[in-house]
């Protein structure tokens, strides 16, 4: 068994699911071990400067082994994995050889990995792939990028014969709530620019992103016995279809592709008398992420013009913002991203990610983050795999970014 794949099958063991209602940096409790044993491993394998602090950010330095004076380059990935569905007791499979096909990942549960269904894996005929058992998420998000670069450092340790500068390794709690460069100390990881090793399938190299915004939505109504309720009652559920009736059919995930925007309900709880919604709010057109914000908003008051009173309140948050305007300056950094690509045999494919990672928040507070592939496909849920094959080749690339920057 490969390293990366030896670390990948033991990091995925902790649960790390981050809880965006507990108010504590970390999350939850799991980060905390995951970073401690961490922290743990880095000293062990030889890095210097490792501390784990009390938010649960891990950071450590590989130091140059150049008498010249190179970029000193950073590489982050994230602890914690998706609250929308379990990440305890993972029971990851390892399908050796893949011929394509279905692959059950729950017998009992009639659970199916099936080409009908997710056809991208046709293209992993041949390869080694994990797999969840049908009954957790995988956590390749992010785990993956855990293992790749500390699969790259270890390697990078005991070759000191490739040369490279001052290397800094970050890794993050909370990047699945929004809350991953929160607590980030950019000016103590000291590096000129930094790569998330957060992408998804093998070739991915991404330096735009979502602008981002979560809406809550809260609506009041007015709960009275149904016998007596003519013109007395307002039930928050029905007014809550109403709102949603409003919003565009066609701008939701599941029918936007590519630059295109969209709206999400990420949440519905709702009784007679009180309904909430969760919103996400997703642009990358700046000007147009204005828009929707704004359209949400003129919803409410619209449907509150109509009741004669403040039937719906709104709160709107914004995430974070597309990196593309600090990427663009330093584009070096993704053109370096491209070369190692291209010399370890990988295709790059520049696209646009149609969500965030730290690198995006981390940007705007001075740290140029584009992202690179980790290997993963379908993150978040049961059907989540990765490729053993695409995990050594962002270890490689990882080794290759270093080297070329060493030639600067």
């Amino acid at each position: 068994m490969s390293k990366v794949v030896e670390k990948f099958l033991r990091y995925v063991k902790f649960e790390t699911r981050s809880d965006e209602n507990t108010g504590k940096t970390p999350s939850t409790e799991g980060q905390m071990v995951l970073a401690k044993e961490l922290g743990k491993e880095l000293k062990l394998m030889g890095m210097k400067e490792v501390f784990v602090d009390e938010n649960g950010y891990v950071m450590a330095t590989l130091p140059s082994n150049l008498s010249k004076s190179v970029p000193t380059i950073g590489f982050i990935a994230h602890m914690d994995t998706s609250p929308d569905m379990s990440g305890k007791d993972v029971n990851p499979q390892v399908v050796e050889d893949y011929k394509g096909g279905d692959i059950i990942l729950n017998k009992d549960l009639n659970i199916v990995l099936s080409p009908k269904d997710f056809p991208d894996i046709k293209s992993y005929i041949g390869k080694t792939l994990i797999t969840t058992d049908g009954t957790t998420l995988l956590g390749a998000d992010d785990k993956a990028g855990l293992a790749e670069i500390m699969t790259a450092m270890e390697y990078l340790i005991d070759h000191p014969e490739i040369k490279h500068g001052d290397i800094k390794v970050g890794f993050t709690p909370d990047e699945e709530i929004g809350e991953g460069a929160d607590h980030f100390d950019v000016e103590k990881f000291a590096a000129d620019f930094a790569y998330t090793i957060d992408g998804g399938k093998i070739g991915e190299l991404e330096y735009e992103n979502f602008n981002a915004a979560g809406a809550k939505v809260t609506i009041n109504g007015r709960n009275i016995h149904p016998g007596y309720a003519y013109e007395k009652m307002i039930n928050s559920i029905s007014i809550a279809s109403e709102f949603m009736a409003m919003l565009p059919s066609n701008e939701v995930p599941e029918k936007t592709k590519g630059y295109e925007g969209f709206y999400l309900l990420t949440n519905i709880k709702g009784e007679v008398e009180k309904t909430l919604l969760n919103y996400i709010i997703r642009d990358f057109d700046k000007d147009n992420f204005e828009k929707r914000k704004d359209n949400i908003k003129n919803i409410c008051k619209t449907i509150n013009e109509k009741y004669g009173m403040d039937i719906i309140e709104i709160e709107v948050k914004d995430q974070y913002y597309n990196m593309k305007e600090k990427i663009e300056p330093v584009k070096h950094v993704v053109d370096i991203a491209f070369k190692a690509m291209e010399q370890v045999g990988v295709t790059p494919i520049v696209t646009p990610i149609r969500g965030g990672t730290d690198g995006a928040r981390l940007s705007y507070m001075g740290l140029p983050t584009p992202n690179i592939f980790a290997g993963g496909e379908n993150f978040h849920g049961k059907y989540e795999f990765v490729c053993k094959e695409s995990m050594e080749k962002a270890v490689e690339v990882i080794i290759k970014i270093v080297e070329l920057y060493s030639e600067k």
